[in-house]
Protein backbone atom coordinates (compact mmCIF):
# COMPACT_ATOMS: atom_id res chain seq x y z
CA UNK A 1 0.00 0.00 0.00
CA UNK A 2 2.87 2.46 0.56
CA UNK A 3 4.27 1.53 -2.83
CA UNK A 4 1.05 2.09 -4.28
CA UNK A 5 0.33 5.69 -3.09
CA UNK A 6 3.96 6.54 -3.05
CA UNK A 7 3.83 5.51 -7.23
CA UNK A 8 0.14 6.12 -7.74
CA UNK A 9 -1.31 3.06 -8.72
CA UNK A 10 -4.28 1.04 -7.81
CA UNK A 11 -3.04 -1.97 -5.38
CA UNK A 12 -5.93 -4.75 -5.04
CA UNK A 13 -4.92 -7.13 -2.08
CA UNK A 14 -6.51 -10.74 -1.59
CA UNK A 15 -5.06 -14.17 -0.30
CA UNK A 16 -6.60 -17.03 1.54
CA UNK A 17 -7.79 -17.06 5.45
CA UNK A 18 -4.80 -19.73 6.08
CA UNK A 19 -1.22 -20.46 5.01
CA UNK A 20 -2.03 -24.03 3.87
CA UNK A 21 -5.50 -23.53 1.74
CA UNK A 22 -3.50 -24.13 -1.68
CA UNK A 23 -6.14 -24.13 -4.12
CA UNK A 24 -7.82 -21.09 -2.60
CA UNK A 25 -4.27 -19.05 -3.28
CA UNK A 26 -4.54 -20.61 -7.14
CA UNK A 27 -8.06 -19.17 -7.53
CA UNK A 28 -6.96 -16.04 -6.49
CA UNK A 29 -3.95 -15.62 -8.47
CA UNK A 30 -6.45 -16.72 -11.64
CA UNK A 31 -8.81 -14.44 -11.00
CA UNK A 32 -6.05 -11.77 -11.38
CA UNK A 33 -5.06 -13.30 -14.48
CA UNK A 34 -9.08 -12.88 -15.93
CA UNK A 35 -9.19 -9.33 -14.45
CA UNK A 36 -6.41 -8.54 -16.47
CA UNK A 37 -3.86 -6.82 -13.93
CA UNK A 38 -1.14 -4.61 -14.92
CA UNK A 39 1.20 -6.66 -13.04
CA UNK A 40 1.18 -9.59 -10.19
CA UNK A 41 2.99 -9.71 -7.01
CA UNK A 42 2.73 -13.23 -5.65
CA UNK A 43 4.15 -14.98 -1.92
CA UNK A 44 3.80 -18.55 -3.35
CA UNK A 45 2.36 -20.85 -0.35
CA UNK A 46 3.55 -23.56 -2.06
CA UNK A 47 6.71 -23.72 -4.72
CA UNK A 48 4.68 -25.60 -6.92
CA UNK A 49 1.14 -25.14 -6.52
CA UNK A 50 1.03 -22.10 -8.70
CA UNK A 51 2.89 -23.00 -12.00
CA UNK A 52 0.56 -23.38 -14.06
CA UNK A 53 -0.93 -19.88 -13.01
CA UNK A 54 1.93 -18.51 -13.31
CA UNK A 55 2.08 -20.14 -16.71
CA UNK A 56 -1.36 -18.15 -17.74
CA UNK A 57 0.47 -14.96 -16.30
CA UNK A 58 2.99 -15.16 -18.80
CA UNK A 59 0.62 -16.12 -21.53
CA UNK A 60 -1.38 -13.71 -20.97
CA UNK A 61 1.85 -10.67 -20.98
CA UNK A 62 1.24 -10.04 -17.03
CA UNK A 63 4.77 -9.18 -15.27
CA UNK A 64 5.19 -11.28 -12.28
CA UNK A 65 7.17 -10.76 -9.33
CA UNK A 66 7.53 -13.46 -6.74
CA UNK A 67 8.16 -12.21 -3.32
CA UNK A 68 9.28 -13.93 0.56
CA UNK A 69 8.13 -17.50 -1.05
CA UNK A 70 10.08 -18.80 -3.92
CA UNK A 71 8.54 -21.38 -6.79
CA UNK A 72 9.62 -24.37 -9.02
CA UNK A 73 8.70 -21.88 -11.79
CA UNK A 74 10.59 -19.96 -14.05
CA UNK A 75 7.62 -18.13 -15.42
CA UNK A 76 8.40 -14.53 -13.37
CA UNK A 77 9.95 -11.35 -13.99
CA UNK A 78 11.68 -10.48 -10.08
CA UNK A 79 11.95 -12.86 -7.17
CA UNK A 80 12.69 -10.70 -4.03
CA UNK A 81 13.60 -12.60 -1.04
CA UNK A 82 15.11 -12.96 2.21
CA UNK A 83 17.99 -15.24 1.77
CA UNK A 84 16.50 -18.23 3.72
CA UNK A 85 19.76 -20.68 3.65
CA UNK A 86 21.69 -18.06 5.73
CA UNK A 87 18.81 -16.95 7.85
CA UNK A 88 18.87 -20.23 8.66
CA UNK A 89 22.88 -20.64 9.49
CA UNK A 90 22.63 -17.39 11.52
CA UNK A 91 20.13 -18.98 13.50
CA UNK A 92 22.37 -22.04 14.46
CA UNK A 93 25.05 -19.71 15.14
CA UNK A 94 23.66 -17.81 17.33
CA UNK A 95 21.98 -21.25 19.43
CA UNK A 96 25.19 -22.21 19.44
CA UNK A 97 26.28 -19.20 21.07
CA UNK A 98 23.48 -19.59 23.48
CA UNK A 99 24.18 -22.96 24.64
CA UNK A 100 28.24 -22.59 24.37
CA UNK A 101 28.89 -25.02 21.20
CA UNK A 102 27.19 -28.08 23.24
CA UNK A 103 23.84 -29.80 24.37
CA UNK A 104 20.52 -31.06 22.26
CA UNK A 105 18.39 -29.21 20.15
CA UNK A 106 14.90 -29.84 18.08
CA UNK A 107 13.31 -28.13 14.60
CA UNK A 108 10.32 -26.98 14.97
CA UNK A 109 9.25 -27.26 11.05
CA UNK A 110 6.35 -25.21 9.11
CA UNK A 111 5.28 -27.12 5.73
CA UNK A 112 6.27 -29.47 3.52
CA UNK A 113 6.26 -27.01 0.46
CA UNK A 114 7.54 -23.79 1.17
CA UNK A 115 10.49 -22.96 -0.61
CA UNK A 116 11.54 -20.13 1.69
CA UNK A 117 10.96 -22.04 5.18
CA UNK A 118 12.73 -25.14 4.07
CA UNK A 119 16.01 -22.94 2.51
CA UNK A 120 15.60 -21.73 6.37
CA UNK A 121 15.97 -25.61 7.84
CA UNK A 122 18.35 -26.51 5.25
CA UNK A 123 21.03 -23.64 6.23
CA UNK A 124 19.88 -24.17 10.19
CA UNK A 125 20.72 -27.75 9.61
CA UNK A 126 24.24 -27.29 7.53
CA UNK A 127 25.48 -24.70 9.53
CA UNK A 128 25.73 -27.06 12.55
CA UNK A 129 26.70 -29.99 10.97
CA UNK A 130 29.61 -28.32 9.41
CA UNK A 131 30.64 -25.72 12.28
CA UNK A 132 28.89 -26.93 15.88
CA UNK A 133 29.75 -30.95 16.34
CA UNK A 134 28.32 -30.34 19.96
CA UNK A 135 25.54 -29.65 18.74
CA UNK A 136 22.47 -32.42 18.11
CA UNK A 137 18.98 -31.64 16.59
CA UNK A 138 17.52 -34.78 18.56
CA UNK A 139 13.54 -34.11 16.95
CA UNK A 140 12.01 -31.99 14.32
CA UNK A 141 8.20 -32.11 13.07
CA UNK A 142 6.23 -29.71 10.72
CA UNK A 143 4.06 -27.14 12.56
CA UNK A 144 1.50 -26.73 9.24
CA UNK A 145 1.67 -22.82 10.01
CA UNK A 146 -0.81 -23.78 13.00
CA UNK A 147 0.24 -22.21 16.14
CA UNK A 148 -1.83 -24.48 18.05
CA UNK A 149 -0.19 -27.50 16.20
CA UNK A 150 2.66 -25.91 16.96
CA UNK A 151 2.76 -25.27 20.75
CA UNK A 152 0.71 -29.41 20.84
CA UNK A 153 4.83 -30.21 18.83
CA UNK A 154 6.71 -28.41 20.88
CA UNK A 155 5.24 -29.62 24.38
CA UNK A 156 6.28 -32.95 22.91
CA UNK A 157 9.37 -32.43 22.31
CA UNK A 158 9.72 -31.39 25.57
CA UNK A 159 8.27 -34.64 26.96
CA UNK A 160 10.01 -36.96 24.63
CA UNK A 161 13.36 -35.17 25.03
CA UNK A 162 13.46 -34.00 28.82
CA UNK A 163 17.19 -32.52 28.27
CA UNK A 164 16.26 -30.89 25.64
CA UNK A 165 19.01 -27.75 25.22
CA UNK A 166 17.36 -25.51 22.46
CA UNK A 167 14.21 -25.27 19.90
CA UNK A 168 14.91 -23.56 16.25
CA UNK A 169 11.58 -22.82 14.98
CA UNK A 170 11.54 -21.41 11.40
CA UNK A 171 8.41 -19.22 10.90
CA UNK A 172 5.91 -17.23 12.57
CA UNK A 173 3.40 -19.58 13.39
CA UNK A 174 5.87 -21.99 14.94
CA UNK A 175 7.73 -19.30 16.94
CA UNK A 176 4.34 -18.38 18.83
CA UNK A 177 3.42 -21.62 19.65
CA UNK A 178 7.02 -22.89 20.45
CA UNK A 179 6.88 -19.63 22.87
CA UNK A 180 3.82 -20.79 24.58
CA UNK A 181 4.50 -24.48 25.38
CA UNK A 182 7.77 -23.06 26.88
CA UNK A 183 5.68 -20.31 29.64
CA UNK A 184 3.27 -23.58 29.98
CA UNK A 185 6.07 -25.75 31.07
CA UNK A 186 8.05 -23.19 33.18
CA UNK A 187 10.88 -23.56 30.20
CA UNK A 188 10.97 -20.09 29.21
CA UNK A 189 14.58 -19.09 29.31
CA UNK A 190 15.99 -22.17 30.44
CA UNK A 191 15.16 -23.87 26.76
CA UNK A 192 16.87 -21.48 24.69
CA UNK A 193 14.48 -20.71 21.82
CA UNK A 194 15.38 -18.95 18.55
CA UNK A 195 12.50 -18.20 16.11
CA UNK A 196 11.98 -16.76 12.94
CA UNK A 197 10.01 -13.50 11.91
CA UNK A 198 9.31 -10.64 14.47
CA UNK A 199 5.69 -10.16 14.82
CA UNK A 200 3.97 -7.90 18.09
CA UNK A 201 3.78 -11.35 19.73
CA UNK A 202 7.15 -12.73 19.14
CA UNK A 203 8.49 -8.68 20.06
CA UNK A 204 6.67 -9.14 23.32
CA UNK A 205 7.88 -13.32 24.09
CA UNK A 206 11.58 -11.58 22.96
CA UNK A 207 11.01 -9.19 25.67
CA UNK A 208 10.11 -10.94 28.76
CA UNK A 209 12.88 -13.83 27.57
CA UNK A 210 10.18 -16.67 26.20
CA UNK A 211 12.29 -16.40 23.11
CA UNK A 212 16.11 -15.52 23.35
CA UNK A 213 16.74 -14.28 19.49
CA UNK A 214 14.35 -13.64 16.96
CA UNK A 215 16.05 -13.82 13.25
CA UNK A 216 13.41 -11.14 11.46
CA UNK A 217 13.26 -10.24 7.97
CA UNK A 218 12.33 -7.02 6.35
CA UNK A 219 8.43 -7.77 5.01
CA UNK A 220 7.73 -4.17 4.61
CA UNK A 221 10.77 -3.53 2.13
CA UNK A 222 9.97 -6.65 0.56
CA UNK A 223 6.52 -5.88 -0.20
CA UNK A 224 7.18 -2.25 -1.24
CA UNK A 225 9.63 -3.62 -3.74
CA UNK A 226 7.71 -6.35 -5.08
CA UNK A 227 5.10 -3.72 -5.95
CA UNK A 228 7.77 -0.68 -7.07
CA UNK A 229 9.80 -4.18 -9.42
CA UNK A 230 6.28 -4.09 -11.40
CA UNK A 231 5.90 -0.64 -11.80
CA UNK A 232 8.85 -0.21 -13.45
CA UNK A 233 8.87 -2.53 -15.78
CA UNK A 234 5.46 -0.45 -16.51
CA UNK A 235 7.55 1.98 -17.25
CA UNK A 236 10.19 0.18 -19.50
CA UNK A 237 12.64 -0.39 -17.03
CA UNK A 238 13.86 -3.83 -16.75
CA UNK A 239 13.73 -5.04 -12.98
CA UNK A 240 16.71 -7.49 -11.94
CA UNK A 241 15.89 -11.02 -12.02
CA UNK A 242 16.59 -11.61 -8.11
CA UNK A 243 16.85 -9.01 -5.29
CA UNK A 244 18.33 -10.72 -2.01
CA UNK A 245 17.09 -9.07 1.19
CA UNK A 246 19.72 -10.05 4.56
CA UNK A 247 17.69 -11.03 7.74
CA UNK A 248 18.84 -9.75 11.04
CA UNK A 249 19.45 -11.12 14.57
CA UNK A 250 17.74 -9.32 16.83
CA UNK A 251 17.88 -10.12 21.02
CA UNK A 252 16.10 -8.01 23.70
CA UNK A 253 19.31 -5.54 23.77
CA UNK A 254 18.90 -4.41 20.38
CA UNK A 255 15.16 -2.96 20.86
CA UNK A 256 15.78 0.20 21.64
CA UNK A 257 18.27 0.47 18.49
CA UNK A 258 16.68 2.84 15.95
CA UNK A 259 17.59 0.31 13.14
CA UNK A 260 15.65 -2.35 15.09
CA UNK A 261 12.81 0.34 15.48
CA UNK A 262 12.18 0.96 12.00
CA UNK A 263 12.73 -2.75 11.37
CA UNK A 264 10.23 -4.17 13.81
CA UNK A 265 7.90 -1.50 13.89
CA UNK A 266 6.73 0.50 10.53
CA UNK A 267 4.18 2.88 10.43
CA UNK A 268 2.03 0.78 8.57
CA UNK A 269 -1.35 1.99 9.57
CA UNK A 270 -0.73 5.56 7.78
CA UNK A 271 -1.08 3.15 4.66
CA UNK A 272 -3.64 1.14 5.40
CA UNK A 273 -6.61 4.18 5.96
Amino acid sequence: MAAGKKLDIDVVWNGPSTETDYARQVQIVDSMIARQVDGLAVAAQDRTTLNASLDRAAAAHIPVTVFDSGVDSTNYMTYITTNNFQAGQMAARKLAELLHGKGQVAMLMHAPGSKSTLDREAGFEDALRKEFPGLHIVARQFSMSDRAKAMATAENFLTAQPDLDGIFASAEPGSVGAALALKSRGLAGKVKLVAFDAGDDLVRDLQDGSIDALVAQDPFRMGYEAVKTLVDKLHGANPPRLIDLSATVVTKSDLDKPEIKALLFPDVRKYLN
